[in-house]
């Protein structure tokens, strides 16, 4: 069986759209994504069943937590939200983030806004 293997910049080349995760890889049933972000659109919500894996490619990322001071994630850094946990990310600059997720987790939990994606749409 062929193995993946792929570049992680050429990937991030090709992510159009803020805010929109795209898989690049699955390991058991969790999905591997990355996405860029640039802006405040992205709101409260939380993932009533799953942790989230947040790593920082490149950038700083502003993440918020519910009662707790926000901080400011940078190159290198890494952070995984507790489920059922409220927090949002933003960026004043493009960030580029890889998450890591199960197969299950929705883009903005049970939140609907015009920035949610789909699980096919993060497919293709």
């Amino acid at each position: 069986m062929k193995q993946p293997h792929f570049n992680l910049r050429s990937k991030f080349n090709k992510v159009e759209k803020y805010f929109s995760p795209k898989v690049i890889g699955e390991v058991n049933d969790v999905f591997i994504k990355i996405a860029k972000i640039k802006g405040d659109e992205i709101p409260w919500h939380n993932h009533k069943d799953e942790d989230e894996l947040f790593y920082i490619v490149e950038g700083s990322l502003l993440f918020e937590v519910e009662n707790e001071d926000a901080f400011t994630m940078n190159q290198g850094d890494l952070f995984i939200v507790k489920r059922g946990v409220n927090h949002k990310v933003s960026a004043t600059e493009e960030c580029k983030i890889m998450l890591i997720e199960n197969k299950s987790t929705a883009h903005t939990g049970d939140v609907v806004t015009d920035v949610t994606k789909s699980i096919q749409d993060q497919l293709t």
